[in-house]
């Protein structure tokens, strides 16, 4: 089950995420869903974003800045 994302500043265009032990799911609220996971993202990248969804600020930011098209969609 996907969690809510807080979306501190309003701006984000995240509404939800699920993490995994490898991965972090992101959907968006256009409904599309994208999976981030160690093999197509990196251990760390993944990681950061798991820190960002949990914080509710800078998730759509990092994937827009570091990530762009290191994804599966889901």
């Amino acid at each position: 089950m996907m969690e809510k994302y807080k979306n501190i500043s309003g701006k984000s265009a995240i509404s939800e995420y699920k993490i995994g032990l490898d991965f972090i799911e992101v959907k968006f609220f256009d409904g599309e869903v994208y999976l981030f996971n160690y093999k197509s993202t990196g251990v760390s990248n993944v990681e950061q974003m798991k820190q960002c969804a949990e914080s509710g600020s800078g998730l759509c930011t990092f994937i827009n800045t570091k990530i762009k098209n290191k994804y599966k969609t889901s």
